[in-house]
This record gives structure tokens, C-alpha cells and sequence, in this order.
């Protein structure tokens, strides 16, 4: 099996910065495409960004400026640095990942990490 794991969210005020981490583990060929989905109460799941393996990105208008998705493809991890961050970007925040393992292709999802942006 393949896992996700989550870190890096917490309370931060208006205007602040988190980083968050997903790493990926298990058996691993290769991973393609990884991204970072959220979803805030009473909302649905919306992707917020996206990054393939070679590094080419994209945003969700909102986050567009503010937000940076990277990748370490040797750590199977994916980072989301959050700048200047908005009461609206509270949600619990998901990675996923397009996992190549043997002969099976697998799209796991992280546990999330909760993100609350307050004064």
C-alpha cells in the first residue's frame, strides 16, 4: 500500500505564513502529478494547486500570488507554502499524489491537516 501523510497546519493570524507537507510511502515506482485540495466547512473539495513531475504548476485563482506548491521527487514529497494568508483560507487541506507501484496505478489521499486562519 501507499500512504500520505500531512503536517505542517495549525492556527496562524491573518496575513501569516504556514508551510505544509505531504510524503508519500510504500512501495513507489514513481509518482506523476501531486496536488493539494482543501475543503473548508460546508464547502466542497476544490483543488488549490497542482504540480507535475517536472515542476510545471497551477494555481486556483484565489491562491494565485500567495500560495507555492514544490516538490522534492527523491523525498516523495510534496510542500504547499502559504503566504499572506486570508480568514477564507481555512479548511482542511489534502494531498494527493498519481502513484505508479508495480502494475498498479493508485491515487491515495492524506488523512488532512487542518488549517484555521484567525485573529
Amino acid at each position: 500500500q501507499v500512504q500520505l501523510v500531512e503536517s505542517g497546519g495549525g492556527l496562524v493570524q491573518p496575513g501569516g505564513s504556514l508551510k505544509l507537507s505531504c510524503a508519500a510511502s510504500g512501495r513507489i515506482d514513481t509518482i506523476s502529478d501531486m496536488g493539494w485540495y482543501r475543503q473548508a466547512p460546508g464547502k466542497e473539495r476544490e483543488l488549490v494547486a497542482a504540480i507535475t513531475r517536472v515542476g510545471r504548476t497551477t494555481y486556483v485563482n484565489s491562491v494565485k500570488g500567495r500560495f507555492t506548491i514544490s516538490r522534492d521527487n527523491a523525498k516523495n514529497t510534496v510542500y504547499l507554502q502559504m503566504n499572506s494568508l486570508k480568514t477564507e483560507d481555512t479548511a482542511v487541506y489534502y494531498c494527493n499524489a498519481q502513484v505508479h507501484s508495480g502494475y498498479r496505478y493508485l491515487e491515495p489521499w492524506g488523512q488532512g491537516t487542518l488549517v484555521t486562519v484567525s485573529s
